[in-house]
């Protein structure tokens, strides 16, 4: 049997969650990272791996997986901002 990686955080989704998430990434006024991170989420809530989701939404697979975890982690105020990024302005 062909090894499947390290075990995937399950993501289940509440239906208030559903419903925001697929507003955030069909808004034309969403933030593009946000809409990207939000299709990100709903591709792993359908059950795709997160090199089915990758592959659709053209981003690396360790993307996804942060995202998934995030999301898992602090739910939709996960994928509201980035504060790996956030740094001293120039």
């Amino acid at each position: 049997m062909a090894s499947q990686g390290r075990p995937k955080a399950e993501l289940v989704l509440t239906d208030e969650e559903h419903e925001t998430l697929t507003r955030w990434a069909r808004r034309r006024k969403s933030a593009q990272a946000l809409a990207l991170r939000s299709r990100i989420v709903l591709g792993c809530a359908e059950g795709l791996t997160n090199k089915q989701v990758a592959a659709r939404e053209r981003v690396s697979q360790p993307t996804v997986g942060k995202w998934r975890s995030r999301f898992v982690e602090a739910r939709l105020d996960g994928l509201v901002d980035d504060p790996g990024r956030a740094g001293r302005r120039r």
